[in-house]
């Protein structure tokens, strides 16, 4: 065989042999890996692969305002966190957190919220923990439209389930209180209470 054939047999050869081992290795991973020990950041994005957007984990000042099918409205947030987006690249929850002392030294913006959107709409369900100067409550709230269900601690540091009508007025308050004292009761729908046990 000429030396031109042999070196032209030579090289498809070893192209032949990088392509295998492309196929076989190089695509085994749909995406590069890097494994990090440690990393810092200000933002991160979590896209699909068309570009929408999934998740973002920021600090407070790059955390975005509410965003609804990819467009960005300006909306002010003193926390830092994540916020989660549905297929559409529209916002339906986000964990955030915050605490400070402002200039007067008081406690503000202390807590922080684990939520979940109705499609379209406000949040469905919502854990909160909010303890500074001006508000003292942490709990489990259920929404439809209006809040619907409240099961937590108020600012008075009773242990309360509150349930609400349609239009969020509270119907049924089941509460104790932290010396032990406990109740039970009915509302009409301009907060009157109606019946009560204790």
């Amino acid at each position: 065989m000429p030396t031109g054939q042999k070196l032209l047999a030579i090289y498809a050869g070893a192209l032949t042999c990088v392509f295998a081992a492309t196929i076989l290795f190089g695509f085994s991973h749909s995406y590069p890996s890097d494994e990090f020990e440690e990393i810092t950041v200000h933002r991160i994005n979590v896209v699909e692969p068309d570009g929408t957007l999934r998740m973002v984990i920021s600090n407070k000042d790059r955390l975005p305002g509410i965003i609804v099918k990819g467009e960005e409205r300006p909306f002010a947030r003193p926390q830092a966190g994540m916020l989660f987006y549905n297929d559409e690249g529209s916002e339906n929850g986000g964990l955030v957190f915050s605490g400070r002392l402002n200039a007067d030294g008081e406690v503000t913006d202390s807590g922080g919220s684990l939520s979940f959107d109705k499609y379209g709409a406000n949040q469905i369900v919502q854990l909160a923990g909010v303890d500074d100067h001006t508000d003292r409550f942490a709990g489990l709230i259920v929404s439809d439209d209006s809040r619907r269900i409240w099961v937590g601690r108020n600012e008075d540091g009773n242990a309360m389930l509150s349930l609400m009508d349609a239009d969020g007025r509270p119907r049924i308050r089941m509460e104790v209180e932290p010396d032990g004292t406990s109740s039970l009761s009915f509302l009409d729908a301009d907060g009157k209470v109606v019946r009560s046990i204790r």
